[in-house]
């Protein structure tokens, strides 16, 4: 027998025990292509919760909603929608918890999902929460979202936390400067939502006024998107920011394009005259020395640059150092020469601790309930019961469900405590990083070793074997 490559004795007991996320559940199917928005009246209001993994989104959807969506310390751990209700002031708000993703530049299936939801769902605000410990890196995607949709509004969580580190943060002065409302919480504190949710009501029933921040370019580059803008303004400036769909279409981003003519019902390339001003625009780029493969770098650098001014203004650090000891461990677990070996050994430990510590409770359980099944048989031929029943009761249900206990419970008793572990320490998205290059050569994100299958393999020698299978 043949196991995705693997030979195995014909006369091998298997026992396959699939753990994880299947493809279906992660994959293009899982979202559809299209969320469908369940409203219950006509006036609710649609929130749609951005912003980057691990930021604490899960949490404030749960306290908005009162659902439990599970959290977790990885990348990507949403991998779809999901829609939640909550009121204030008589109003209804649907939120919808799109996956966690640092940029709208996609990678993975739900990267994409974020990136559809938020320019093609119109939803009536876009709350874009925040990691107050890490503001800079964070509003790379808040910078990101304010160009596509002016119905933003920052949360900055994790408020107490940044606080401890000594870190002040100037709400008022950040919402100046992004033209956005910013609030800041503590989203494991229900009562600092309150502030959140009415901003967002003032948000949604007051007129805005205020102009969010636009990333300014080279100058080359401003009149490459001007090019392309002038010719989509007035053509798709109800449906797509023009000046945003402009920037996208000279990087040609193929997958954002087969979404572009999903929403609009054709290809927008068809239009010979939008098309003539992209090869205007990356005509002119050319001559001055900004290739294809360098524009992109210089609008992420436009990006960045913007977060830096930004939080060189809002932000205070009273200990420089404060996440030093971070900074050192990430040298050491993501660096090229150590991070590898160190991952391998770290999961090799995992799962060999799994493998061989299993063993042991395995057996003392399987000892332990056959001989209650074998006390149960002999109780049954002492009460002179039909062998058909003795056979289904015992034989059938107990003994089945006593092997599947003593050999199940074990492993999964020590393996998801020992993940667990690995995930609260913040070890995970290292690993992910890890093998970032690596999954990208078979078209992949580092983020899709963490949703791998683990297949036990029961033996005849009672040993398992772990194989890891990619979604």
């Amino acid at each position: 027998m043949t196991i995705k490559g693997m030979n195995i004795h014909p006369f091998t007991y298997i026992e396959v025990v699939i753990l994880g996320l299947t493809y279906k559940s992660t994959g293009r199917k899982a979202v559809d292509g299209v969320l469908k928005i369940k409203k219950l009246t006509k006036n609710d209001k649609v929130i749609a919760l951005a912003g980057n993994p691990n930021v604490g989104k899960s949490t404030v959807f749960n306290n908005l909603t009162g659902m439990n969506q599970h959290t977790g310390n990885w990348p990507g751990k949403t991998v779809t929608n999901a829609q939640g209700y909550c009121s204030y002031n008589d109003t209804n708000f649907i939120m919808v918890d799109i996956p966690g993703t640092y940029s709208l530049m996609a990678h993975s299936a739900e990267e994409e999902v974020a990136r559809d939801f938020i320019c093609f769902a119109n939803p009536d605000a876009i709350i874009v929460v925040c990691d107050a410990v890490c503001l800079e890196r964070n509003l790379n995607l808040v910078l990101q979202i304010i160009e596509i949709s002016k119905n933003v509004v920052v949360c900055v969580n994790m408020m107490d936390e940044a606080k401890k580190r000594g870190i002040a943060i100037d709400i008022d002065g950040l919402s100046m400067l992004l033209g956005v409302p910013v609030v800041g919480v503590t989203a494991r504190k229900k009562k600092s939502l309150d502030g959140l949710m009415r901003t967002v009501y003032d948000f949604l029933h007051v007129d805005k006024q205020s102009a969010p921040v636009k990333v300014k370019y080279s100058q080359v580059i401003e009149q490459a998107i001007s090019i392309v803008e002038s010719e989509l303004k007035g053509k798709y400036d109800g449906e797509i920011n023009s000046r945003w769909i402009a920037i996208k279409l000279i990087d040609n981003d193929e997958k954002l394009t087969e979404s572009i003519a999903r929403h609009l019902g054709y290809d927008i390339y068809e239009d010979i005259a939008v098309k003539e001003m992209i090869d205007k625009a990356m005509q002119l780029l050319n001559e001055n020395g900004i290739l294809p493969d360098t524009f992109r770098d210089k609008i992420v650098y436009g990006l960045v640059s913007t977060a830096e001014s930004i939080c060189a203004k809002t932000v205070e650090y009273k200990n420089r150092d404060y996440n030093s000891s971070d900074t050192k461990i990430d040298r050491v677990v993501t660096s090229k020469i150590t991070g590898i070996p160190i991952m391998i050994c770290l999961l090799a430990f995992v799962f060999w601790l799994t493998i061989t510590g299993a063993n042991y409770p395995s057996q003392l359980l399987s000892d332990g309930l056959f001989w209650i099944g074998q006390k149960l048989a002999d109780l049954f031929v002492f009460l002179k019961a039909p062998d058909w029943l003795r056979g289904v009761l015992v034989d059938g249900l107990y003994r089945v469900l006593a092997w599947v206990v003593s050999v199940m419970l074990p492993p999964m008793a020590i393996f998801f405590p020992l993940f667990t572990l690995l995930e609260d320490s913040g070890y995970l998205p290292r690993v992910a990083f890890n093998l970032d290059k690596f999954f990208k050569k078979c078209n992949a994100c580092g983020k899709q070793a963490l949703t791998m299958w683990l297949v036990y393999i029961r033996m005849r020698n009672n040993d398992y074997l772990i194989i890891p299978f990619a979604n």
